[in-house]
Order: structure tokens, then C-alpha cells, then sequence
């Protein structure tokens, strides 16, 4: 996954730039996620750090819970990141980045969650909960 990626919003006025290593991307299937998105999350992760943020302004944050915030674009309503609280780093939407072949696939998690009108048939994990190095205040 490369070193330097950008991304952003629907409408510009969000734009980002991580400057270090991208995790694999983990699928989300929790009910927020669901109600957020209208079906799952796919996202990658940055450290805090290595996350620069141009039209921060334009974010508005959901505390969704006690455990972690959501940022979207106030303008076009563009999901871009999920960020944990007590950790130092951000979830980035995998749709956001304007080259999303720089991602891979990781896994699945929540997926006890799952509403039964679709299947998961891409033959990566899936967790009921929480996944390997991921917690999540659904898990």
C-alpha cells in the first residue's frame, strides 16, 4: 500500500492526504454502520499523524457513541472517516481516495450483524464481533 495517498469528498471541499502506511481494509457490518452508510463500512486506517486534513472546516463530527466519533462532509454529506477516542488514529472510507486500487481487502467483522438479504461470498474471514487489532463499540 503506498506511502503518500489523497482523497476526499464528493463536492472538494474535503481533501486528505496520508503520509504513512494504510492498513488492509476491514469491512464493517454493525448497525451503525448500516444506519450510517446504508449497508457496511469499508475502511482502511492511518495513524492520527500521518493524516492531513485540507477543508477540516467543512467536517462535521456524529458522536455515534462513548467509543468513537464519525466525520462526514457537511456539504455533501460524504461518509469519510470513523475515529476511535482513545486511540490515535482515523478509519478513512476506502470509497474516498482517488486511487482505491492503492487498498486491499482484509476481513470481516460484525458480522453477526449481517441483515439476511445479502451474503458475504468474497472468501475473506469474517468475525461475529470484533476483529483482529480492531474494536469497534458494537463488538
Amino acid at each position: 500500500m503506498g506511502e503518500v495517498e489523497t482523497g476526499g469528498c464528493l463536492c472538494g471541499r474535503v481533501r486528505f492526504t496520508t503520509t504513512g502506511p494504510l492498513r488492509e481494509v476491514v469491512f464493517c457490518h454493525c448497525s451503525q454502520c448500516r444506519r450510517q452508510s446504508g449497508l457496511y463500512f469499508a475502511a482502511t486506517s492511518v495513524a492520527a499523524d500521518a493524516l492531513i486534513l485540507v477543508g477540516a472546516e467543512y467536517i462535521t463530527w456524529f458522536a455515534a457513541s462513548e467509543f468513537a466519533k464519525r466525520g462526514f462532509c457537511t456539504c455533501c454529506g460524504t461518509i469519510l472517516f470513523w475515529k476511535p477516542n482513545a486511540e490515535p488514529r482515523y478509519a478513512v472510507l476506502a470509497g474516498a481516495f482517488d486511487r482505491p486500487e492503492c487498498l486491499h481487502p482484509g476481513y470481516h467483522i460484525c458480522t453477526e450483524r449481517r441483515p439476511d438479504f445479502y451474503r458475504i461470498s468474497d472468501g475473506l474471514p469474517q468475525y461475529p464481533g470484533d476483529g483482529p487489532g480492531v474494536v469497534t463499540a458494537a463488538g
